[in-house]
């Protein structure tokens, strides 16, 4: 398939990819001040964003494994509307246990739509294609993960259920628009091939000792440790700047802003071009590198305007790098596309467990080591791409004449 006929799936993917961003960074900001209301504190706030990214979790190797013996449209349209009734339940909420039933359903609902629509877009692109479609996504992807906590601070000026009451109403236009525009991109025989195929069904456990033997499996690794990365990166960046450099939540809003535009222009201008002059090992090479070397530099800053550049400097490396990653590990997934999309939104799970829990406990011990930390295992992700590059020689692309590429 080629990407100019799909030009309406592919926008409504994106937007679909764009609310659930927007929806688990929403919560971030509001949530403090509405746990008040229910008498609880910091353990319980953490407890509900870390549900979320459980449950997503669990669900994204079934989701895979659903889209491709049932489609793609089914799990997509399923997770928005579970993506859709989480959002009422907070909003609506008055008892604990409903804000804990609305953050799980969130994480199913998340689970649910990514890792199809990943599936979906490889569907929908030839391979020369398909570093732009991702890297479209993965720019939904990175400004609804970024704005979300600024609409959700904004909204919550009005009332702190608004934000929920909002994101619910808008996912429910997507979930409509994805019913009557959203076609599927499996045939009939592929789909009953999928389904009548004799490997037994396997729990998550057995999926992912099946992703440990599998030819990109090191590529899973990099996707745990740029996630990890990431979101280390953002889940203490507040506090550290706050502390360190007394900066106001408008100075905050400011930087995280220009980073997040800086990435979506990276991801849905450049992405594409350089990934084809050059190719996805090497555009991982030198971003591991400056994302690592950022994280140094942050310690190193001293002012608004060296903070507002390293930021930048790492949202771009991150921005390349996910793009990057998927499409090479869309390249290799042949037939198992569903599959290796569901492990992908797994690894990327796990690190969006871990990386702020454990920023977290490394900040009330010293702020800096965090950013140390991430540093370190940014860096070792670049030493992980140079093992993974000496086995698969054949997927490092030679530089492209810009005269052939139009670079």
């Amino acid at each position: 398939m080629s990407l100019k006929k799909n030009k309406v799936s592919l926008a409504v993917l994106m937007l679909n990819m764009f609310i659930a961003m927007v929806g688990i960074g929403l919560i971030i900001p509001v949530l403090p001040v509405f746990l008040r209301e229910f008498n609880a504190g910091g353990q319980t706030m953490g407890y509900l964003v870390a549900v979320f990214a459980l449950t997503q979790f669990l669900f994204s190797p079934v989701a895979g494994e659903i889209s491709d013996k049932y489609g793609r449209r089914i799990p997509i349209i399923t997770g928005l509307f579970f993506f859709t009734l989480s959002q009422l339940i907070f909003a609506v909420g008055t008892e604990m246990w409903m804000l804990y039933v609305s953050r799980l359903l969130g994480g199913v609902g998340a689970a649910f739509m990514v890792p199809p629509m990943m599936a979906y877009v490889a569907d929908i692109t030839t391979e020369e294609e398909r570093g732009k479609g991702m890297g479209l996504l993965g720019a939904c992807m990175s400004l609804g993960f970024v704005i979300g906590p600024g609409i959700g601070g904004f909204l919550a000026e009005i009332s702190l259920r608004v934000p929920f009451y909002s994101s619910a109403g808008i996912a429910a236009v997507a979930t409509v628009l994805s019913i009557l525009l959203l076609p599927e991109t499996l045939s009939k025989e592929t789909m009953e091939a999928a389904r009548s195929s004799q490997r037994k069904k396997e729990n998550m456990l057995l999926q992912m000792k099946r992703s440990f033997k599998a030819p990109y499996f090191m590529l899973l690794i990099l996707v745990f440790t740029m996630t990890f990365g990431l979101a280390n990166f953002e889940a203490i960046f507040g506090l550290f700047v706050d502390q360190k450099f007394a900066f106001t939540p408008k100075d905050i809003s400011i930087v995280i802003t220009a980073g997040a535009l800086v990435g979506v222009f990276i991801q849905s201008m450049v992405v594409d071009k350089l990934l084809t002059r050059f190719g996805e090992v090497k555009v991982m090479y030198w971003t591991f590198i400056a994302s690592s070397i950022s994280m140094v530099f942050m310690l190193m800053a001293g002012s608004f305007w060296s903070i507002l550049g390293v930021t930048v400097i790492f949202f771009t490396a991150t921005s390349l790098v996910r793009p990057a990653l998927n499409t090479l590990l869309s390249k290799m997934a042949g037939n198992e596309q569903g599959f290796v999309a569901g492990m992908n939104n797994m690894y990327m799970s796990i690190g969006n467990m871990f990386g702020p829990a454990l920023a977290g406990i490394l900040f009330d011990i010293n702020i800096n080591f965090p950013y140390m930390l991430g540093a370190v295992i940014l860096f070792l992700s670049f030493g992980l791409v140079y093992m993974f590059n000496s086995g698969h020689k054949a997927l490092e692309k030679k530089p492209v004449p810009a005269g052939e590429t139009g670079v």
